[in-house]
């Protein structure tokens, strides 16, 4: 027997994070082995999650990926670990089949309940008995009673929820808990911005272990381990490419998976800083810039010439190029911020970027390639999520679009250079892992350009 259970809430910005969190730190600081997950296409929280467990986060998007890479990635990561915990998304049946409650059914896992209770008494029984009446087929394990702003209030609360409804309250999170990750545009925090100290991870202890009841947690969310299975199938390849990511606090979303299926068909994975390097890595054959906020590092950025002309140079002599939001900027002539400023960037696409007061696009996103890329070829179909505040606001006509799709989002391509503001998972169709190497590979072995 292990371990696993979903944890959700009836609507953003309840406290999952914190009580995911939270819990996973006081499992790790009870000697357990924490395996994490997120539900859907996020990339903060899985960082959140790897730096409090030292374990990689693992996006369970069902839509994305399909049901059978979801199950084996579960049950795969779930095998080394005591307990695997699942952060969900949005409320608990937000989204319909792509939600966590669906999530968390295809899974066999309970779930658990946090309830922001501020501002509320008796009426929160009203809510849960809802949730519990909605699909009576989500087992609810437990209810984790959020911002509660007394021990007088929680027990009116539990009163309240014992005498109305069948799911029990296993604790709460006081209200005066000084327990708060600072937000920004694209949501909270990252990991990269180093929020995550012992510090920060001993107070995580401290919220939950005086009021939450660790051990009957334990207790009600165990579930049959037979489907973990602890060895799976890996492939070796002889020769290998070098594939050059771009990560810190500039460039850090990447979906985990992603760059294991890139390991999985001999790439190798070298990380370097377009922030602070000034050269690329040694040997690279290709270069993966993911997003994140490169408009908060305009400036270090444009100001390191030597990595952005090496960049530049690398994409217009036909080195391999992959990049999605953060990196589309990136790739760019340059990025306007918010107050009117422009930093020139690499100028490896001719088009510009500005960043905006709102949200420009959000949402899945399915496209299919007019013609033969670097990640995949003519009518392939690729699953991925879209979510910037940022747009371009000029580019030239001679740019190509090679993706195709009801959406208006568009693949630039020049030579073997492709941007887009799509974030495709891999998964989704894994021959682009393959295709991917196998661009790098011809480039590298068929070219006298001088690449670094």
């Amino acid at each position: 027997m292990k371990n696993a259970f979903l944890i959700s809430a009836i609507q953003s910005g309840a406290g999952k994070t914190t009580v995911s969190l939270a819990l996973m730190a006081c499992f790790k600081h009870h000697g357990l082995t924490v395996t994490p997950f997120k539900a859907g296409p996020d990339f903060i929280d899985p960082g959140l999650h790897r730096a409090v467990t030292g374990n990689h986060s693992r996006n369970l998007d069902r839509w994305m990926c399909g049901d059978s890479f979801v199950r084996e990635i579960f049950n795969r990561y779930g095998a080394f670990a005591d307990i695997s915990v699942v952060e969900g998304v949005m409320g608990l049946f937000d989204g319909n089949e792509r939600s966590s409650a669906q999530l968390a059914k295809f899974l066999g896992i309970p779930v658990i309940v946090v309830l922001d209770c501020k501002g509320m008494a008796e009426t929160v029984s009203a809510v849960l008995a809802g949730i519990e009446a909605f699909d009576k087929d989500v087992n609810v394990a437990c209810v984790i009673l959020n911002r509660v702003g007394s021990i007088r209030h929680f027990e009116r609360l539990k009163a309240a929820i014992e005498s109305h409804c069948k799911s029990e309250v296993f604790g709460y999170i006081s209200a005066c808990a000084d327990i708060k990750i600072p937000e920004r545009h694209l949501g909270l925090f990252t990991a990269e911005d180093s929020i995550i100290n012992s510090d920060f991870i001993n107070s995580l202890v401290s919220l939950v272990k005086e009021t939450v009841d660790i051990d009957k947690i334990l207790d009600r969310t165990l579930i049959n381990s037979d489907s973990f299975s602890e060895s799976f199938e890996t492939v070796q390849h002889n020769r290998k490419v070098r594939l050059a990511v771009a990560r810190d606090a500039a460039f850090c979303f990447y979906y985990e998976d992603n760059l294991e299926l890139l390991r999985s068909v001999g790439i190798e994975t070298v990380f370097f800083s377009p922030i602070s390097d000034k050269e690329l890595p040694e040997g690279t054959c290709g270069i993966y810039f993911g997003g994140g906020y490169p408009e908060l590092y305009s400036e270090a950025l444009s100001k390191n010439e030597d990595m952005r002309r090496q960049v530049r140079e690398f994409s217009k002599a036909g080195g391999v190029v992959y990049a999605e939001c953060g990196g589309l900027m990136y790739l760019s002539d340059g990025i306007r911020t918010t107050d009117g400023s422009f930093y020139p960037m690499c100028g490896a696409l001719p088009l510009k970027c500005e960043m905006r007061p709102k949200l420009s696009r959000l949402g899945y996103r399915e496209i299919k390639l007019r013609k033969d890329a670097i990640i995949g070829q003519k009518g392939d179909i690729l699953r991925g999520h879209e979510f910037h505040y940022s747009d371009i606001y000029e580019k030239s006509t001679d740019i190509e679009n090679i993706y195709e799709n009801t959406e208006r989002a568009a693949g630039f391509s020049a030579k073997n250079t492709l941007a887009s503001y799509i974030h495709l998972h891999f998964a989704g169709n894994p021959s682009m892992a393959l295709r991917l190497a196998s661009e790098m590979g011809f480039v590298r072995l068929n070219s006298s350009l001088n690449f670094p």
